[in-house]
């Protein structure tokens, strides 16, 4: 059975068939996911589905490229958040440097206050990296967040920052790049990380693997990123699977927890 670690069911693109999504990843053994919230409007909805399906949960947190919006207000939002039994990590979280909405210096700030925030909930974190890796490394070194650990979200870096990451507790997470013809980075890194580090995603509805590259992704989806990662490992899929969703378990703290439902405001 297969964790989606990163979707966002809880965006537009799956208004209109939400229910049969989630019936089609079922169908492919998609067993659970974390649906990740990053801003006012997909926060909230990451909650609701979490509650309404009972292998669901979710991750809450601002996303780098609308730093230049967060205020005092939101991180208290997040603080409260924090403490629903159903949300496992904060994130995704870090710093984007291809687009321009927010400042290099908001965005560091903004990820700053978080880490901070999820040292004192004690949860793990989602890492958005987009053109930043130094940058993310060296804040997520002064910051201390190995005491928390987290996930390197859709991870296509190069080998060389791996360890860096695994020295400070990071799982590396791979999703659809990871299929195609010509993404080198993310296959290497498949092979080299070890076993119970791993993590497989989708991060839908967008880079959906081969065959499906350029299409709406989906969670039913994660099978095809299992399956590239064995083939690339030389081991079962079977392996891939167990291990990617026992280390999700190990990582969110999953095994035993209390997932009774809790009422969070809106902000």
């Amino acid at each position: 059975m297969l964790f989606d670690t990163h979707v966002h069911l809880n965006v537009g693109q799956f208004d209109e068939d939400r229910e049969e999504v989630i019936r089609r990843a079922e169908e492919a053994g998609v067993s659970n996911m974390v649906v990740v919230g990053f801003d006012h409007e997909t926060i909230p909805k990451a909650i609701a589905l979490a509650e309404e399906y009972e292998n669901f949960y979710a991750a809450v947190g601002w996303h780098p490229v609308d730093a230049v919006d967060f205020t005092e207000k939101e991180l208290a939002w997040l603080e409260e958040l924090s403490a629903h039994p159903k949300v496992v990590a904060l994130g995704e979280m870090g710093l984007d440097y291809h687009w321009d909405k927010s400042p290099k210096d908001i965005q560091k700030e903004v990820f700053r206050k978080q880490i901070r925030l999820a040292r004192k909930v004690n949860l793990p974190i989602i890492i958005h990296n987009r053109e930043a890796t130094e940058d993310i490394i060296t804040i997520l070194q002064e910051e201390n967040a190995a005491d928390i650990g987290g996930i390197m979200h859709c991870y296509n870096d190069s080998t060389d920052y791996v360890n860096a990451c695994l020295d400070m507790n990071f799982y590396i997470s791979l999703g659809g790049p990871v299929t195609f013809k010509n993404a080198t980075l993310p296959k290497e890194v498949a092979k080299m990380v070890p076993l119970d580090r791993l993590l497989i995603e989708t991060d839908c509805p967008f880079l959906a693997p081969h065959p499906n590259r350029g299409k709406r992704n989906e969670p039913a989806y994660v099978a095809l990123v299992a399956e590239k990662i064995a083939e690339l490992r030389e081991v079962t899929v079977s392996e891939i699977e167990i291990a990617t969703k026992q280390n999700a378990f190990r990582l969110f703290g999953l095994e035993g927890k209390d997932v009774k439902h809790a009422n969070i405001t809106e902000l």
